[in-house]
């Protein structure tokens, strides 16, 4: 199901984005461009609110009027009741009246919006618009401003929250190019919120058809709340009487202060939407929720982080947010999975009993790093192996490139879910979605396709189906797992004196490096002096040059004679494999390997098919290994391509040959 505007609706809201950018132009001079975006988003903001409130705005003035002159100092609550919502302005100003007097300007815009209520008024402290008003001030633009604002109708009546979504992801997209800014760490293209919460509410629209089921929605990085207004208008389609509570956190100021902003017209509480560092910092502790989705910053890294997370992870026990693994410090968007995955709401009780509307899903977007990067035992693969194991992971979308506004690059979408349908348990299901693309009539950045509604829709309809084809694989969850083996071949070798053998012996690093380097002179020449030998057995090798160096330093400990016995050893493919003194084979270091081997095949029957027809003496000591995971998606939809036949190949070659020496000929004359 899709809930996307309409062709002709979205080219009126790329004209209101029009409109408000060309009064951002106004602000050219004072103003560079990558600061615009500090001055017209709030004054948006501040024209939505207005115009959102305006059916109650009397009666609110009134009350307050009336309150204060009784003595009520804070008579928020109260004031909410009347407005009928959870914002309100209280001041008898409004928006489009502050231009009638010019002189006084900025004054009465300061006192308009000292009559916001908390919440609202939170939405400019975080664009520090004092300070803007200040600066417009000084530079005679904050009338110029104010009245071109006035112009613009964006009623939620006339503009919906989501259409509103558009223009301002429009409006900071433009911003963001200005300042070279990346517009992918603000929001995510549309079309794929569209299809992300189709994968993540698609499945339960069953549940949703009751009486008026309650659902909460969470977004760990949620910008400035586009994920979230579109996972409550998907469920309010599928059932009005739906009651959605929205949940979200997000670190960049403006983009939370938009996402109140939209929170508060959507009638949302507030306080649920929480400014700070999720990774630093859970601004919903103890909190679970029935979905999740974000799409965190990817490539990334968390260095600054670190010192919080590393702490957590160790002191938070196996039941710590963090607990499955810690990625590489160069890119922390895994991190914000396992926020994802510690919210999710249980399947069973303490008791072990069902929880009415019990269990959680999660969509989240990543890049291609998650799926395979990280050998056996690291943190993104032990990443990979909690949420394989416990069988949360359902399906993996591959997104086409070109798809973001600030990278090209592939992306994928996970879906998690710890309430699997019987189906699909035990199975992960990996959708090829890569060429379901169409190309944008005029780049945006980065972005140079979209995915059309009709192929989210196909998309949609690809996670319904179980059945292998060209787009879709469905693989059980052992089959991600393998095991990294180390193979070792036997050392093999004798123990050489001769003359070359202490060619270098008095270097400062040589063997004789543990002799006082009073006697290293006499030492190198005892050595020299030995007779030539060869010796099958190291305890041989040791004795002759204990003999050979007794009578000069009078004690020869082990310090000494163990790298003048490893100077000795000369490696020969044709001796015998040597052993430990419990009879165990040595292995040769420089011929160590390590083997990836699937984790349902037979070690034994791997290494006879792939190993020992090239070393026949290879040997495994461990052959359980060590455990990993990785989701090889691109290998199991690769196409070969049959190469082209050689005669066809040869005619062209000659053709090419022809062309070339007439070419010359043409040239020499």
């Amino acid at each position: 199901m899709s809930t996307a505007a309409s062709a002709p609706r979205r080219a009126e809201l790329r004209n209101h984005a029009a409109f408000i950018w060309s009064v951002a132009d106004s602000l050219r001079g004072p103003y560079k461009r990558s600061e615009y975006g500090h001055v017209i988003l709030p004054f948006t903001l501040m024209r939505r609110l207005d115009q959102a409130m305006e059916d109650t705005r009397d009666a609110v003035v009134a009350e307050a009027a009336k309150r204060r002159a009784a003595g009520y100092e804070n008579p928020e609550l109260l004031l909410r009741n009347v407005a009928k919502r959870t914002f309100f302005n209280e001041s008898p100003l409004r928006f489009h009246q502050l231009p009638d007097d010019p002189r006084h300007i900025a004054t009465n815009l300061r006192a308009y919006i000292d009559g916001y209520s908390k919440h609202a008024a939170e939405v400019f402290a975080n664009f520090d618009f004092e300070r803007q008003i200040q600066r417009l001030e000084a530079h005679d633009l904050l009338h110029l401003v104010v009245s071109r604002m006035c112009e613009i109708d964006l009623h939620p009546e006339r503009v919906s929250n989501l259409e509103m979504g558009y223009t301002f992801e429009e409006l900071i997209r433009k911003f963001a190019e200005s300042s070279n800014d990346e517009a992918g760490a603000h929001f995510t293209p549309r079309e794929v919120v569209r299809l992300m919460v189709n994968l993540l509410i698609g499945a339960d629209e069953e549940a949703l058809s009751g009486a008026a089921p309650i659902r909460t929605v969470y977004d760990c990085a949620c910008g400035t709340g586009g994920m979230l207004s579109e996972a409550e208008a998907h469920i309010k389609a599928l059932n009005a009487n739906a009651k959605v509570h929205l949940f979200g956190q997000e670190v960049n100021e403006q983009s939370y202060a938009i996402c109140l902003a939209d929170m508060l017209i959507r009638g949302q509480d507030p306080s649920q939407i929480v400014r700070g560092n999720t990774l630093t910092r859970d601004g919903h502790p103890g909190d679970e929720f029935h979905y999740g989705i974000a799409n965190p910053p990817f490539g990334s890294d968390w260095k600054a982080e670190y010192p919080h997370v590393k702490a957590e992870h160790d002191e938070g026990g196996p039941d710590g947010r963090f607990a499955p693994g810690l990625p590489g410090k160069d890119d922390g968007q895994t991190l914000f999975l396992l926020q994802l995955l510690s919210k999710m709401r249980p399947v069973v009780d303490e008791q072990g009993g069902p929880i009415k509307d019990g269990g959680a899903r999660v969509a989240i977007v990543h890049n291609g790093s998650p799926l395979f990067s990280g050998g056996a035992g690291s943190g993104l693969s032990e990443i990979r192996r909690y949420v394989i194991e416990n069988d949360l992971l359902e399906a993996i979308v591959a997104l086409p490139e070109q798809l973001f506004y600030n990278t090209g690059i592939a992306s994928y979408v996970w879906v998690l879910t710890n309430r699997k349908a019987p189906e699909r348990q035990g199975f992960v299901q990996l959708i090829d979605a890569r060429d379901l693309w169409v190309r944008m009539r005029k780049s945006l950045g980065e972005k140079r396709r979209e995915i059309s509604d009709e192929q989210v829709e196909e998309i949609t309809a690809l996670h319904g189906t179980l059945v292998d084809s060209e787009r879709v694989k469905v693989r059980p969850n052992d089959f991600f797992a393998y095991r990294r083996v180390t193979v070792d071949r036997p050392l093999r070798g004798r123990w050489v004196i001769d003359e070359m053998t202490w060619a270098e012996v008095e270097a400062e690093d040589g063997p004789l490096a543990k002799v006082h380097e009073g006697a290293r002179d006499a030492a190198a020449a005892a050595l020299r002096g030995m007779p030539a030998a060869t010796f099958d057995d190291e305890d041989a090798a040791r004795a002759a040059l204990k003999v050979g160096l007794l009578p000069l330093l009078g004690k020869v400990g082990t310090p000494v004679l163990k790298p003048l016995v490893a100077a000795c050893f000369a490696r020969d493919e044709n001796a015998e494999p040597l052993t430990d003194q419990k009879g165990r084979l040595i292995p040769d270091p420089d011929l160590r390997d390590t083997e990836t081997i699937p984790w349902t095949e037979d070690v034994g029957k791997y290494l006879e098919r792939e190993v020992v027809p090239w070393a026949p003496d290879a040997y495994v000591d461990d052959p359980v290994g060590k455990k990993g995971y990785e989701i090889p998606l691109t290998r199991l939809f690769h196409k070969p391509v049959e190469p082209r036949p050689s005669d066809e190949i040869k005619v062209e070659i000659r053709a090419l040959e022809r062309e070339f020496r007439a070419a010359i000929e043409a040239v020499l004359g």
